[in-house]
């Protein structure tokens, strides 16, 4: 006879976190595993980097005021670029697990199944900070200074791990609304790629056009950016901190439950 199935009676928030700390080393281990993921993560922030800098650096820099750099003023927004980007990961993990069907063989576990999108959450978390942290290394052998105290780089981690944190779970949206994992990368690049390159990441607003500087001026990654660049040059920072901080907790907000409840209801199909 064979014996009765045995299932753990942690309460259920301590079975929900051990069950997202077990998605979590999945994830990552899938990221360590994939050597294309790998190079991606970590050369392709460094070649938009090198490259913004020198083939922009010359001209844009004669615009900057006297003592910036145009490295030094590009790297905060190829930092928040690299993050925004980095968030396809997120949706392209959680499109795969709904098509390939997994999902049909977690339910038949005793598991909670949001743990899955924690854990592809979490993991870009963790391969955005080591990105991040081999391009600023990256930007010190070719040139990049900082006159940021340790305060400020504490509040430039802090701002950057809730904007990772915001854009995944946006990211997670998304890839449980895609129909494909072809699908899902399109999509992700439709909306990043205006959000970054119509911003300050690269470029001063005060040369674009009207109608194009007021969207840049007051859209989330352009907050960012600039919260994370006065911080990294020691310029005042105004309102930056509080408002890209504001545009990130709002996002979780309405993220992280909408991404939930999604995610819910198509793996329950």
């Amino acid at each position: 006879m064979a014996a009765p199935l045995e299932f753990s009676s942690k309460p259920r928030f301590l079975a929900a976190l051990s069950d997202s700390l077990i998605m979590i080393r999945r994830s990552s281990t899938h990221i360590i595993r994939n050597t294309d993921q790998l190079l991606g993560t970590f050369f392709q922030p460094i070649m938009f980097l090198v490259l913004f800098a020198a083939v922009f650096g010359g001209a844009i820099g004669q615009a900057l005021p006297e003592g910036i750099s145009y490295l030094d003023y590009l790297m905060a927004g190829i930092i928040v670029q690299t993050v925004a980007f980095g968030s396809t990961t997120t949706a392209i993990a959680v499109c795969n697990d709904l098509q390939k069907g997994i999902m049909d063989r977690f339910r038949s576990l005793p598991m909670n199944n949001l743990a899955v999108l924690n854990g592809h959450v979490v993991s870009d978390v963790f391969r955005n900070g080591i990105s991040t942290i081999v391009m600023l290394l990256a930007g010190l052998v070719i040139g990049f200074r900082s006159s940021a105290s340790l305060q400020d780089w504490l509040t430039i981690a802090g701002i950057l791990l809730l904007f990772t944190l915001a854009f995944s779970w946006v990211a997670a949206i998304l890839g449980v609304l895609a129909k494909s994992v072809e699908g899902v990368q399109w999509l992700t690049f439709v909306i990043i790629f205006p959000l970054t390159f119509a911003s300050s990441a690269f470029v001063p607003t005060e040369g674009m056009g009207k109608y194009l500087k007021a969207f840049a001026e007051n859209q989330p990654i352009t907050q960012v950016v600039e919260a994370v660049r006065a911080l990294i040059l020691g310029t005042p920072v105004g309102d930056y901190v509080w408002l890209s901080i504001a545009w990130c907790v709002g996002t979780l907000i309405i993220a992280i439950p909408l991404a939930s409840w999604l995610f819910r209801k198509r793996s329950s199909r």
